[in-house]
């Protein structure tokens, strides 16, 4: 997969709403698999099957 930049828009329970800043698509992710201290705003990083916070 090619590496991908999100932006999270929502928290619900245990899961992540992630919008694809490229195409505007919505992604349902598991807390468990992003890196501690997200919040709504955080800009994400993915790649080799990664979740890193962009800066």
């Amino acid at each position: 997969m090619d590496p991908k930049d999100y932006t999270v828009c929502r928290i619900e329970g245990e899961y992540a709403i992630l919008r694809d800043d490229e195409s505007g698509e919505e992604l349902f992710i598991a807390m468990a698999l992003l890196p501690l201290g997200i919040n709504i705003d955080t800009k994400l990083h993915y790649e080799m099957m990664e979740y890193t916070i962009r800066q």
